[in-house]
């Protein structure tokens, strides 16, 4: 059976990395989360001292870029590939509440999307990858055979994340999470470089009343129609 490409668009915490990563175990797939690739250089960002709530120094962050190795690295306890930042295994730092309200500032830099769309488009040169994200579709892969477009209701989508968060330990409001989703919306759908759109052959999916299960199934059955 041929290989494909199968690109992964949408909001905040709709799902989309669980999703993909059920969608590459099913197809033996690679699996790339090119989130976690964003929010490793905001983590790298927060660690130097270059973005808090009161600065962003981008001009530095931009200067800085050389010094970001990301790596990808199969954890076969979990079954996926986990981040690291420099040699460091940041899979859990980058999942916090903190990044996540300084992520969508630092995908804004034009610097930062062009070093790493470059990297995500190698990774997908040789088919056979699912990859989810913000611009997958429209900017990393315009011609994957398989485009999905994830969309859900903002009060299902933070209440997700909320219980993600506090299964995880993390102290958080659930009015902190839905203005930290709000904004993040707004960042990535009205940002110059590479925002937030559905794109014309994509389809959407929106999973506000779906199981995991049911949104699997539903999938499914696109990809293998296209297949």
């Amino acid at each position: 059976m041929r290989k494909i490409t199968i690109a992964i668009d949408g909001f905040s915490s709709t799902g989309k990395s669980t999703l993909a990563k059920q969608i590459a175990n099913q197809l033996g797939y690679a699996y790339v989360d090119t989130g976690a690739m964003y929010r490793a250089v905001t983590l790298f960002a927060m660690q130097n001292g270059l973005v808090d709530q009161f600065d962003f120094n981008k001009s530095e962050l931009v200067k800085r870029l050389p010094e970001i190795n990301l790596q990808f690295e199969f954890n076969p306890e979990l079954g996926f590939a986990e981040m690291y930042l420099n040699g460091t295994n940041v899979e859990k730092q980058i999942r916090s509440l903190e990044v996540s309200g300084f992520v969508s500032q630092v995908a804004e830099v034009s610097e930062v999307r062009a070093m790493l769309v470059k990297q995500q488009k190698q990774m997908g040169m040789a088919k056979g990858v699912v990859m989810d994200g913000r611009d997958i579709g429209t900017v990393v892969f315009p011609d994957a055979e398989v485009k999905l477009f994830m969309s859900a209701r903002a009060d299902v989508r933070a209440q997700r994340r909320f219980d993600e968060l506090t299964e995880k330990g993390q102290l958080v409001s659930y009015d902190r999470v839905l203005e930290n989703v709000l904004q993040r919306d707004h960042i990535d759908t009205t940002r110059e470089d590479s925002p937030l759109v559905k794109a014309a052959d994509a389809i959407e999916v929106d999973n506000s009343e779906l199981t995991r299960e049911q949104q699997f199934d539903q999938v499914m059955e696109i990809i293998k129609n296209k297949l």
